[in-house]
């Protein structure tokens, strides 16, 4: 196992990078790590809404600039880009695309599949109440791609490979553009947030955080 030190120590390291080396490239090997933390990430169900699209056409970058005000030196200096994209109506209980995903990759009987359906049902319609507004459901399916984005930040700063989270984008503007290149069919995915990944190229700022007696609380 890894020395928790190590793993702490990968917390402190990383940051949310500005401004990247653009000199500087990861690796193949590396980058197949990150994006294999990002596959193996928890969802809800188990379901998967998301899909991670790497963007190295500069190009398309370029395009994506002026609708991600919060990437303005990011997207031009990182090694890599990810778009992480969620589905939205797919993920209702009762799509296509979930009758599918139970068969074919989580590979469960009919009986498991309609049992697992009524559940799913229950969820969303009564428990957390995400079937009277597609904006809802989408916003479900991005709370699951964040766990995606936090293990990859992660698995990155344990290898040494520094990243940034980006949501500071106008929303319509960047679906748009990923759009007309092709990338995202709006009938069935939104932008959840993109991350960008490479090396710093300036000195870390300091670590600020609130005291554990501040956000821990315990009920015994």
């Amino acid at each position: 196992m890894v020395d928790k030190q190590d793993i702490l120590d990968a917390f402190n390291f990383r940051h949310a990078c500005k401004e990247f080396d653009a000199g500087r490239k990861i690796g193949a090997d590396d980058f197949d790590f990150i994006l294999e933390t990002g596959r193996l990430s928890p969802s809800s169900f188990g379901f998967e809404p998301w899909r991670f699209v790497v963007i190295q056409d500069m190009a398309l970058r370029e395009r994506l600039l002026p609708v991600t005000w919060g990437a303005k030196k990011q997207f031009p200096t990182a090694s890599h880009v990810i778009a992480i994209l969620v589905r939205k109506s797919d993920m209702r209980y009762d799509s296509d695309y979930l009758q599918h995903f139970m068969h074919d990759v989580k590979h469960l009987s009919a009986e498991a599949i309609q049992a697992r359906t009524g559940v799913f049902k229950k969820f969303q319609e009564s428990d957390f109440k995400l079937l009277g507004d597609e904006r809802i459901l989408f916003e479900w399916a991005s709370r699951q791609a964040y766990i995606a984005l936090a293990n990859m930040m992660t698995g990155a700063a344990l290898i040494g490979i520094d990243s940034c989270p980006i949501e500071g984008f106008d929303m319509d503007g960047a679906e748009k553009v990923l759009s007309d290149a092709g990338i995202l069919n709006p009938a069935h995915f939104g932008l959840a947030v993109m991350v960008a990944f490479g090396y710093r190229k300036n000195p870390q700022p300091e670590k600020t955080r609130q005291a554990m007696s501040q956000v821990v609380q315990w009920v015994e």
